[in-house]
């Protein structure tokens, strides 16, 4: 498996991340299942692995960590937090820990900044950051991280504000053509040694029937990884197979894919992007106040 550093972290991670979102009941994923997937990818050579207490109601996380025994020292273990306040976001922790059976995790994110009020409680006396920074002093987790899927100049205000260390966003090549990651985030995260996770690389299943040249289009940006979910063995197996024989994209095939791909820049397609997940209308990006 390839592996590339984390930002301006020489550790190595996968290019293949496992998203465990999809390991649990919900998506017809028997806990022995999930397990015996989790298992197959350390095997196979992915170790990344990105979950969080949302998904599920911490089921993907207490399944991570059920799969992941014994193995603890093999693998980069990420997950979030949705609480703005530092209370909550402690509270979350506490109980990601237990889930997940280990004392820390490796990468601990601020999840789904989306809009300005998101980023300013975050950063705010009491706000969420402060958990961070405090989780990170008693060893509780390694590496700060913040995640969104909608607009990425909140991202990029707050890599201006707080050197995090990696930053998880929407690289699907359905997002390079509205409120791009991909031009208006990820420049200045490299410039930064801000480790990239990709995420929604198959835009919900709708790139599925381009599910290679998905692969290669986020693959070929600067990311550190790209997280892909999985419910099913053949799936991890698919996922890695195309991760072994990964070569970047080049600037025809780009071309190429982008004209088949064009008619599904829509709303309701990409509804990380709408104003609200159903709505079937764009989000409208707020003025700033300080970019006034």
């Amino acid at each position: 498996m390839l592996t590339r550093s984390f930002g301006r972290d020489s550790h190595q991670v996968s290019l293949l991340g496992f998203g465990a979102q999809r390991i649990v009941d919900e998506h017809d994923c028997t806990e022995e299942q999930a397990i015996a997937i989790i298992r197959r990818a350390v095997e196979l050579g992915v170790n990344y692995f990105d979950t969080a207490p949302s998904y599920s109601d911490g089921q993907s996380e207490s399944r991570v960590g059920l799969g992941l025994r014994g193995l603890r020292d093999k693998v980069w273990i990420a997950t979030k937090t949705g609480g703005r306040t530092r209370d909550l976001a402690l509270r979350d922790l506490e109980g990601s820990l237990k889930r997940l059976g280990t004392d820390y995790v490796d990468e601990w994110r601020v999840h789904n900044v989306m809009q300005p009020h998101d980023l300013e409680a975050v950063f705010a006396k009491g706000g969420a950051l402060e958990a961070l920074i405090e989780a990170r002093e008693q060893g509780m987790v390694r590496k700060l991280s913040i995640s969104g899927h909608t607009d990425p100049r909140l991202l990029a205000e707050a890599i201006r504000r707080f050197p995090f260390d990696s930053a998880l966003v929407a690289l699907s090549a359905l997002d390079h053509f509205i409120y791009s990651f991909a031009h208006e985030f990820v420049p200045l995260a490299v410039e930064r040694g801000v480790a990239v996770i990709g995420m929604k690389v198959m835009a919900l299943g709708q790139l599925a029937p381009w599910t290679e040249q998905a692969l290669r289009y986020t693959w070929s940006l600067p990311v550190s990884t790209a997280v892909l979910g999985v419910s099913k063995m053949n799936e991890l197996e698919a996922d890695v197979a195309a991760a072994n024989r990964f070569v970047p994209m080049t600037d025809i095939e780009r071309v190429s894919f982008f004209q088949q791909i064009m008619p599904l820049v829509r709303a309701d397609v990409l509804r990380w992007k709408a104003g609200e997940w159903m709505s079937g209308e764009w989000y409208r990006q707020p003025k700033l106040a300080w970019e006034e």
